[in-house]
């Protein structure tokens, strides 16, 4: 099969999320198993130069934006076997960060149209388009309407994946034609139309052939109204081509037998090292070095999605006990804030670290004893997969990808590897941690825990055979 992968971002050239890395890993393993699978994305400014020094421009030509003709240049790298697409403008795309302007509906208006325009270019027209969330989320409509009479693109089938029904591209209805250049015709609910504005993720929703997101079980809480912002109708109606597969971890990059960023390697069989990467990361962090005590790790977006305010309710009560904390993360101005505060409250106790550093996340999962995520909702979430593969037992809310793959511990029988609270209560995330407290004390059942967990396969391969079957079913069709 032919695939293309639309998505904007893309590691290691550009990651604010998960998106990157599924945009890493899922087309690399079809490519293993025989699939032509090219990546496209937009050429950032940001892009380092070890990358954008080696790509080859392959040709420049015009876009039109509604009345607007804009520039567009071609770019091309081979990467790790695989074919890597950069659009180039830099007006939209020479930015100090992706996303977050005013412009950013007309952004990726251009990026989904430029797509469409270069196929036949590039000499590569796919079986199957994949576009993921609502920055690419407009191809299905532009495919089947604008489109339609391109007779190259008659058979191509296309997937939309939601990775965050959260954000959702939602613009004035005078986008259709001064963006897109298509008719207000199309502002109906069949496909754009969101309470008088023009949502693009709903248009793609309408419009795919096939519609995936990022767990099975976020797949059913979307279309609750709690969980499906707005949407909960629309994931209704399309139940019958809506899918739940879970994202993988690349286990090649996250290997702590083998990780460059971690200084101790270990593995399920022998700990030693992990426990050498404990005492360094509280001598590097400036907390008190003791094994003995329970470490507890968060990295993330500090944000209420991610819990944080449950943390925030008990974090006192909580640093009561003999533990410590690390956390790695921006996001909210009040949670960096509680942070530093409790860092400098405790400071042999709490570590905080407002920034993103993707070095010093390895040695966090590859140090603490827990990981600790409440969230409040979950698409996927790679972190508790990232903490199992590295032996940091995850302290988690049963929501959507939590929920399918975290097993709660049960004591009694020694089966499970994390702890789970399902009700969204601050106390009720309080007795897990509690629970796991327990649980650290005897060391034999602890590691076993923490064995079972790195025994898990959470790698992209059985997740990349259910895309790679579903693929094959639409083309069917």
């Amino acid at each position: 099969m032919k695939i293309l992968f639309a998505t904007s971002e893309c590691y290691p050239f550009l990651k604010t999320g998960g998106l990157a890395d599924v945009a890493y890993a899922l087309p690399k393993e079809l490519v293993k198993m025989g699939e032509d699978c090219r990546v496209i994305m937009p050429n950032y400014g940001t892009i380092k130069k070890e990358f954008s020094d080696k790509m080859e421009h392959l040709f420049e030509t015009t876009v039109r934006v509604g009345w607007r003709e804009q520039y567009l240049g071609v770019k091309y790298l081979k990467y790790e076997g695989i074919d890597y697409y950069f659009l180039d403008n830099m007006y939209y795309f020479h930015r100090e960060t992706p996303y977050g302007y005013f412009d950013d509906g007309e952004r990726f208006s251009f990026f989904s149209q430029a797509i469409l325009e270069i196929l036949t270019r590039i000499d590569f027209v796919p079986d199957v388009l994949h576009a993921n969330d609502w920055h690419t989320a407009v191809i299905p409509v532009l495919l089947r309407t604008k489109y339609r009479w391109e007779k190259a693109f008659e058979k191509v089938k296309t997937v939309l994946t939601i990775h965050n029904l959260r954000f959702q591209g939602v613009y004035p209805p005078d986008v259709l034609g001064n963006l897109l250049g298509l008719g207000n015709e199309l502002l109906q609910d069949f496909c754009f139309e969101y309470y008088g504005n023009v949502n693009y993720l709903k248009g793609g929703i309408n419009y795919a052939d096939l519609v995936t997101t990022v767990s099975p079980t976020y797949a059913d809480e979307i279309k609750t109204e709690y969980f499906g912002e707005g949407l909960h109708g629309v994931m209704q109606k399309v139940s019958y081509k809506l899918k739940g597969i879970l994202n993988g971890i690349d286990y090649d990059i996250n290997d702590p037998s083998n990780d460059p960023n971690i200084p101790h390697g270990f593995t399920s069989n022998d700990l030693e090292g992990k426990i050498q990467n404990k005492l360094d990361l509280q001598k590097e962090l400036g907390l008190e070095v003791r094994e003995d005590v329970p470490l507890f790790g968060i990295i993330s977006r500090l944000t209420d999605q991610k819990g944080f305010d449950l943390i925030a309710e008990r974090i006192e009560e909580l640093l009561q006990n003999d533990l410590q904390i690390v956390v790695l993360g921006t996001g909210e101005r009040r949670y960096e804030d509680m942070f530093r505060y409790f860092s400098f409250k405790y400071p042999n106790k709490v570590s905080a670290n407002i920034t993103y550093n993707g070095t010093l996340a390895q040695k966090i999962y590859a140090a603490t004893d827990f990981f600790l995520m409440p969230s409040q909702f979950e698409p996927c979430g790679l972190s508790q997969l990232m903490a199992l593969r590295y032996g940091s037992v995850p302290i988690v809310r049963e929501t959507g990808g939590l929920k399918d793959t975290v097993t709660p511990y049960n004591k009694f029988t020694g089966e499970g590897i994390g702890f789970t609270f399902s009700n969204y209560d601050s106390y009720d995330m309080l007795q897990a941690i509690y629970r796991a407290l327990e649980a650290y004390q005897n060391k034999n059942s602890f590691n076993d825990i923490i064995t079972q967990g790195m025994g898990m396969d959470y790698s992209w391969t059985s997740s990349a055979l259910l895309y790679r079957q579903l693929f094959e079913d639409i083309l069917k069709q």
